[in-house]
């Protein structure tokens, strides 16, 4: 099968180029690099960095050009602006990547006759929602920049879906965690730690991205990826402290010293507001997953608990971790659950560890 993956150089991207590699796939890597790294390209048994190719989505004629000479039969558009406060900075950034990048690989994918695209979507799209867990199909429209991108992505999605017979999938991510995750912040909680996520392990999300493709739903489908279960940053954190051994109390800090490093945001006539900021923060998810288990046989393999004993092994091999002295102790245990907290998959150099589990 001749695939493209988009966003190759991030976490998510080049864990699942090096899957389809191992699958056997002919695999097209592309990626603009204003947040994936070559590292994320670096694997045991392969190094994809002489492949992947610098290109961006929202070059219309490029990737109409690309669909042209390559003929995918797949494609997995995994690019994409997610940092919540890099959209609601830059919203026409934001819009021109991960919306009309979308698109673009929409309408040059009509053009040359792909058999599917999936999209990674968000379940930042529920931010609005009150009851638990939430399901595809019922939802209010969100309020920020970020889920608004794919939620309007979706809208057109299923538009080329209707419209054109197309099969597209978008996966709604839950926060995705693995070895790759950005363990290389300060160590600082913005937060209570009273607010609780839906986490899924990236092997997991990985593999029902491949099922979604070996079980193609025609037309138009939106699928949950989760656990259907929530975990508040207190309880992430003191699954890290059982798993390493320690003891160590967290600190935490309020939001605002977050969202202070984004002084855009508060600049101009009409600065954010303050309670749509705490909410951002403080806010529940936990996502139905009935429609990915029911339609495609899929469920979560990797529970939480061995999802960030794998996360602290990589944390404790990566060469960051080992020059900045955060191998043991406070450091390493609150960079881990921090970064668990935000659910920002890295684009930085963590090292890459061969799949474990009974995941794909």
């Amino acid at each position: 099968m001749k695939i493209l993956v988009t966003g190759a150089a991030g976490f998510i991207g080049g864990q699942l180029w090096h899957t389809l590699w191992k699958r056997g796939d002919e695999v097209v890597g592309i990626d603009n690099f204003s947040y994936g790294n070559p590292d994320n390209l670096k694997f045991d048994d392969h190094d994809f960095g002489a492949e992947v190719r610098r290109m961006d989505i929202r070059d219309k004629a490029g990737m109409l050009a690309l669909f042209e000479a390559e003929k995918f039969d797949v494609v997995y558009n995994i690019a994409g602006i997610a940092p919540l406060p890099d959209c609601q900075s830059d919203p026409v950034q934001a819009i021109e990547v991960n919306t009309l990048g979308l698109v673009n690989l929409l309408e040059a994918g009509r053009r040359t006759g792909i058999k599917q695209l999936v999209q990674a979507s968000t379940n930042a799209m529920y931010e609005n929602e009150t009851e638990f867990p939430t399901v595809e199909g019922k939802f209010n429209p969100p309020t920020l920049i970020y889920p608004n991108t794919k939620y309007c992505g979706e809208r057109f999605a299923q538009s080329f879906a209707d419209t054109y017979g197309m099969t597209v999938t978008c996966l709604r991510f839950a926060n995705v965690y693995g070895p790759h995750i950005d363990c290389l912040r300060k160590p600082e909680f913005h937060s209570d730690g009273n607010q609780r996520r839906d986490y899924i392990y990236v092997d997991d999300l990985i593999a029902l991205a491949l099922r979604v493709v070996e079980h193609p739903q025609k037309g138009f489908d939106a699928v949950n990826v989760s656990s259907n279960q929530s975990y508040s940053v207190r309880e992430l954190y003191a699954i890290a402290n059982r798993l390493m051994g320690k003891n160590i109390e967290a600190k935490y800090c309020p939001s605002s010293h977050y969202w202070a490093k984004y002084p855009e945001l508060y600049g101009g006539a009409y600065g954010i507001k303050p309670e749509i900021l705490d909410h951002e923060v403080n806010k529940f998810s936990q996502c139905d997953n009935t429609h990915a288990r029911e339609v495609y046989g899929w469920q979560p393999q990797v529970d939480i608990e061995t999802g960030l004993g794998r996360v602290i092994e990589a944390e404790k091999l990566s060469p960051q971790a080992t020059d900045e002295g955060s191998v043991n102790g406070a450091t390493l245990l609150r960079k881990i659950a921090q970064a668990m907290a935000a659910g920002r998959p890295s684009s930085g150099a963590a090292r890459h560890l061969p799949p474990q589990g009974k995941a794909f």
